[in-house]
């Protein structure tokens, strides 16, 4: 039974770390731009939404025998285009969220030490992330739980010195705006995109299937939940004024001590999240494309590093367009693959979500109404 509950735990902890990363950090500024309620709604339909798709994911992973990453599955169940269509937006999305974690944690660096750059201490922070990239699930596995118990004290603490600040207005709680309903959809998608971690939590599961609905749903509301108040606590105290990395605007308003925590709780959240993209963007190219282990590494490694310096430094709208299009994409063709997994699976899977026509559907046209307003909104 304590292995079968540290099991669970430690999948719970994959999908919350993969999950929350650099989308915390951005959500609050768009968020704020929105307006604080209009932010809210899309906040709570995104994220049962994207719960929907991650349990349809899970039961397709528990449907297929062996192992696979996203693409693999695709091309089980919808043919070469749906694994070319697949691998499109992993790589998109991948790389974009290894981008966006790595221009974060230099910043978040060079808040703490103010040395160097930010450019070079994102490079620092590259080389450490990718030490742990290499060496695999294992190593994730012994670290991620302790530092996803780290990274939600630090956030507990970022919350409970925001609402007790004299400076939290209610009224900064207050704004709506239909029209700038969809502003915010790419950031927040982002924020919520943890579907490649399935698989994995799979992998960690392996004697204990019968676990992963409940991982899946307890991984996805600790965000959602976590999301709502956090945002409500920093759009509270900065209002309009709230800043794109959200931990240097902390820092400036309470103090060297904030600019510490806030900021190590940055470093943390990116440390989980590259990790986890990293390793997965890895078994990608070692499962689904057959390359050797060091090859698919040697990939992910050189062309993250490429990207970053190549000058990209705008994360906030990294992360938008990156959860708009490669989050889109992805969920419109994972409910493709769970109707045709019910029909041609090759096991029994420990559970099941029954037709899901109607929330299917309303997935695919909530993906499409992002990506259409990501090129014409």
């Amino acid at each position: 039974m304590l292995m079968r509950n540290k099991l669970f735990y430690s999948a719970v902890a994959t999908l919350i770390g993969t999950t929350m990363g650099a989308g915390i950090l951005g959500m609050p500024y768009v968020i704020a731009k929105s307006g604080f309620l209009t932010g809210t709604l899309l906040i709570v339909c995104l994220g049962l939404l994207m719960m929907g798709l991650n349990l349809a994911l899970g039961e397709v992973v528990l449907r297929t025998k062996g192992n696979h990453q996203l693409a693999g599955y695709a091309e089980r169940y919808l043919g070469k285009w749906g694994k070319y269509l697949m691998s499109f937006s992993m790589i998109i999305g991948l790389y974009g969220a290894l981008i966006a974690y790595t221009i974060a944690a230099g910043q978040s660096l060079f808040a703490i030490f103010n040395i160097a750059s930010p450019l070079i201490l994102s490079l620092v922070f590259f080389a450490f992330a990718t030490v742990v990239i290499y060496y695999g699930i294992h190593v994730l596995e012994k670290v991620e739980f302790v530092f996803g118990v780290i990274m939600l004290s630090f956030l507990a603490i970022m919350i409970a010195v925001s609402l007790k600040s004299p400076s939290f207005l209610v009224e900064n709680l207050t704004t709506f705006n239909f029209y700038n309903l969809l502003f915010p959809f790419g950031v927040i998608l982002f924020s919520f995109l943890g579907t490649i971690a399935i698989p994995e939590m799979k992998e960690e599961l392996a004697f204990h299937k019968d676990q992963l609905k409940k991982a899946i749903i307890v991984g996805t509301l600790i965000p959602l939940v976590t999301y709502f108040i956090f945002s409500l606590s920093v759009i509270g105290v900065f209002g309009a004024n709230t800043t794109q990395m959200v931990t240097i605007g902390f820092g400036e308003l309470f103090g060297s001590n904030m600019i510490l925590l806030a900021n190590l709780f940055a470093l943390i959240a990116m440390i989980t999240s590259f990790t986890a993209v990293g390793i997965a963007l890895s078994e990608f190219y070692n499962y689904d494309c057959k390359f050797s282990k060091f090859y698919s590494f040697f990939l992910v490694s050189l062309i993250t590093l490429l990207f970053i310096l190549s000058g990209v430094t705008d994360f906030t709208k990294t992360i938008g367009v990156v959860g708009t299009l490669s989050g889109g994409i992805e969920g419109i063709l994972i409910v493709l693959m769970f109707w045709q997994a019910q029909k041609f699976g090759d096991r029994v899977p420990e559970y099941t979500l029954g037709r899901f026509k109607v929330r299917g559907v309303a997935l695919i046209l909530v993906f499409f109404v992002g990506i259409s307003y990501l090129f014409f909104g």
